[in-house]
């Protein structure tokens, strides 16, 4: 069906004819419907959305901005908010308490019920970006003990609101992971068969502390449907599904990105971040460049005899200092990618770093030969020229060296290679290249 359009939403509710209004809801996307909730009275978005069925409205819910999830919560009453807060996935839940003010999470925490209370603030208790904040703790558990009859009824009972009921985990009596079995098995399976003896032990988990990056991994290299997470004396406590990794490989990407662009990350999107947060995100970083810089600037005031001598060399700095954080900008991304991918592995940075240098020892050549008739044909000078060439050979060496290896060092460091961003390298190599181009210049012209 086409996307209901706001006079349309209007005209209904003018005349009261919710029961047409509830059916084109029913047909249409959970993102046009909040868009289009977007675009009307908050109080009268309260009313549309408490039309939705109880798993339509959670759809809804879940693409709507922080914004607006903020005024329809605040228009509902604590008994509706609390209904629709406790049908919400825990994880889910968790993210909305995240994202509201201060005194809007108070509330809702103290409208819930004493169960869901308990376990929105066990799950709050872990620390931001690791598995504890990411799993669900609604899974189907079995004991080893239980026959595959037993189990498959505790499954009905379960399958109404749980993550998943594909992959089963089992426990002993005290909660520890033991293994895991998957509905195939158990349909195929010999209904007095035990447990222990159809799953498959010693599962692939996490800890609650694990670094949600490392989940993703786990999760994409094994291919599994969910992983589960346990505790530090390895009682399962959660699992967190491939659903729930989609989210955490796009914050996880906007994070990196956001660094690598020497722009602090905000807990809010930067789009809805206020413009001084977003002025204080950039600044941080721009003024530590700008001091970084003025480096730069103090060694091209010191070869002030030089340039005097032979002007034209101040025109090719540019050239240069660009092309170097050009070069290394581009090395410093592949690597950064690769470790985050997996497809770079730590233990053979020595390699890495070696073949990015042949790439920029290539690059160089290529580039300097070019830049030599470019050059004398500006200058009229062949020494000069070789000068420019020569330096940007070895500025695009450095370059793929200090770009290849810095994501290493900052992994060595258990930092975020991602905080190796492209102003960082373009500013080190700014240093760097004017200090060769006049060292270069010096040994050249004999000056």
């Amino acid at each position: 069906m086409e996307e209901m359009k706001v006079e349309a939403f209007k005209a209904l509710l003018a005349e009261k004819n919710f029961k047409v209004l509830r059916e084109k809801l029913l047909e249409t996307e959970p993102s046009n419907i909040a868009e289009l909730l977007d675009n009307i009275p908050d109080d009268i978005a309260v009313i549309v959305f408490r039309l939705l069925p109880k798993p339509l409205a959670v759809d809804v819910f879940d693409y709507m901005d922080g914004s607006l999830q903020n005024r329809l919560l605040g228009c509902f009453s604590d008994q509706a908010a609390r209904t629709f807060l406790e049908s919400l996935p825990p994880d889910d839940r968790i993210e909305l308490l995240d994202e509201v003010p201060a005194n809007v999470a108070r509330r809702l925490l103290q409208i819930l019920s004493p169960e869901q209370k308990r376990l929105t603030l066990y799950l709050l208790g872990y620390e931001e970006g690791t598995a504890g904040r990411e799993m669900t703790p609604y899974f189907v558990d079995l004991h080893a003990y239980m026959t595959v009859s037993q189990a498959m009824e505790r499954i009905r009972k379960l399958a109404i609101n749980r993550e998943t009921v594909y992959v089963c985990y089992v426990m002993d009596r005290a909660r520890h992971l033991i293994g895991t079995v998957s509905l195939r098995d158990l349909v195929v399976a010999d209904p007095e068969a035990r447990i222990s003896d159809i799953m498959t032990p010693n599962p692939e988990f996490v800890f609650t502390h694990t670094d949600r990056e490392e989940v993703v991994k786990i999760l994409r290299e094994r291919e599994l449907i969910a992983v589960p997470v346990v505790d530090n004396e390895e009682r399962l406590v959660g699992i967190i599904t491939y659903d729930d990794v989609v989210d955490i490989i796009e914050e996880e990407t906007t994070e990196d990105i956001y660094r690598f662009g020497a722009v602090s990350v905000t807990e809010k999107s930067y789009f809805t971040s206020r413009i001084l947060d977003v002025v204080r995100s950039r600044a941080v970083w721009l003024l530590l460049l700008i001091f970084v810089n003025m480096v730069t600037g103090s060694i091209i005031a010191g070869q002030e005899a030089l340039l005097g001598e032979i002007v034209i060399l101040a025109a090719f700095i540019p050239l240069l200092i660009g092309t170097g954080g050009n070069v290394g900008s581009q090395s410093a991304t592949v690597v950064i990618r690769g470790l985050a991918t997996g497809e770079v592995n730590p233990k053979k940075a020595v390699g890495i770093v070696i073949r990015e240098s042949i790439v920029g020892i290539v690059l160089g050549i290529f580039l300097g030969i070019l830049v030599l008739g470019m050059a004398y044909f500006l200058g009229r000078n062949l020494m000069v020229a070789v000068v420019v060439s020569v330096t940007l050979i070895a500025i695009a060496l450095m370059a793929t060296v200090v770009g290849g290896s810095l994501p290493f060092i900052f992994r060595t460091l258990k930092l975020d290679p991602a905080l190796v961003s492209a102003p960082f390298i373009t500013t080190i190599m700014d240093i760097f290249g004017v200090l060769l181009y006049f060292l270069v210049a010096h040994l050249i012209l004999a000056i």
